[in-house]
């Protein structure tokens, strides 16, 4: 028997994050179609690349955690805390070098969250689903209390050098934090599908034992990856702090779910070994866009869950759909069907069947 030739669409599968950028784009072009006024404009669009950048950017690292066959469900106490400590050390060292000194420490702190959430589960082998929900509490918890429960507001940050390389406006109009987001989502693409690192973490994730017989520490890949994720979700909370100008408590409160939203509809496997940045990156958009897109389109807020549910369901089956060939084997199909019933030129009717042997 002759092997059943490729589909024309076969390739289509090898595209990643194609269909979620599908979505994404048959998305805007409903939008376009019931919000012209809103939607055929540059504003709503630079309003996107100003808010998705601190969810898309907490989704990147997550894609890494969650290939892991891990989760993280304290990065959004990680954008409280190192937002805290950005917004602390500004006020408390003076310019010129304090703000970019404060850059530093938010950073720093969030990766001292995330080595403690490696510490714990690698070592002590806590599952890191309890070990970072404790975490999400703790420092939750902790930056309250530092911040006395209040919010601070960051004066004179709009005219320092930090606001404009941050968050500023390029030519006026184009949110810096979009290509800060873009740059690192390009990095960590590299990371993940190129160096050494990113085949770790996804050996990690398909099979901890044969990662260890490869010669794979796991441990000090878990360590690295939950540092990275803090480190990564402290850079998400100062673009949130900087653009907002004022530090909130409960900053990064209604992240948690939306990111993971991101991720899980941009293709990244939920049982580990297999993750995808662009599917991310497309997907933080989709999450990004659909509060604004379906109050724009007047049919009212109450119904952006139920919109959304139904986005992601799609997300998910085209992702299915595409990656495992169905439309391929749905459109190789199509010429059997055209030669009524009569079987595919493409499968040659084996030698015995035709002499009607045994």
């Amino acid at each position: 028997m002759k092997p059943r030739k490729s589909s024309p669409l076969s390739f289509l599968g090898k595209i990643e994050g194609l269909p979620i950028a599908i979505v994404l784009l048959v998305l805007y072009i409903v939008f376009i179609i019931t919000a012209p006024l809103v939607f055929q404009g540059y504003r709503i669009y630079m309003s996107f690349l100003q808010t998705v950048p601190p969810l898309l950017v907490c989704g990147l690292g997550l894609t890494f955690v969650i290939t892991a066959g891990e989760i993280d469900l304290s990065f959004s106490a990680v954008m409280a805390f190192s937002g805290f400590i950005f917004a602390w050390g500004y006020k408390t060292f003076p310019a010129p070098w304090g703000p970019w000194f404060s850059v530093l420490l938010a950073l720093a702190s969030g990766g001292l969250v995330g080595y403690i959430n490696g510490l714990l589960v690698a070592k002590l082998r806590v599952p890191s689903i309890m070990a970072t929900l404790a975490a999400q509490f703790f420092w939750s918890g902790l930056s309250v209390l530092l911040a006395g429960g209040k919010s601070w507001s960051i004066e004179g940050i709009t005219t320092n050098i930090v606001h404009t390389v941050f968050v500023g406006r390029l030519f006026g109009i184009v949110p810096a934090q979009a290509f800060w987001a873009l740059g690192l989502a390009i990095v960590l693409w590299f990371i993940l599908n190129r160096h050494k690192f990113g085949e770790e973490v996804m050996f990690v994730g398909d099979n901890e034992d044969v990662a260890r017989v490869m010669g794979i520490n796991v441990e000090a890949t878990k360590i690295k990856l939950f540092t990275m994720m803090g480190v990564i979700a402290a850079f998400g909370a100062l673009l949130l702090t900087i653009e907002m100008n004022t530090y909130f408590d409960t900053q990064g409160a209604g992240f948690l779910l939306p990111t993971m939203a991101a991720v899980f509809i941009g293709g990244t496997s939920i049982a580990g070994g297999a993750g995808s940045i662009v599917g991310s990156f497309f997907g933080a958009y989709i999450i990004g866009s659909l509060d604004a897109g379906v109050v724009a389109t007047g049919i009212g807020g109450y119904w952006t869950q139920l919109v959304s549910g139904l986005v992601m369901t799609a997300s998910v089956v085209l992702n299915i759909l595409i990656s495992e060939g169905s439309i391929a084997r749905f459109a190789a199909r199509l010429p059997r069907w055209a030669t009524f019933g009569r079987s595919s030129p493409d499968v040659e009717t084996p030698k015995i069947m035709k002499k009607g042997g045994r």
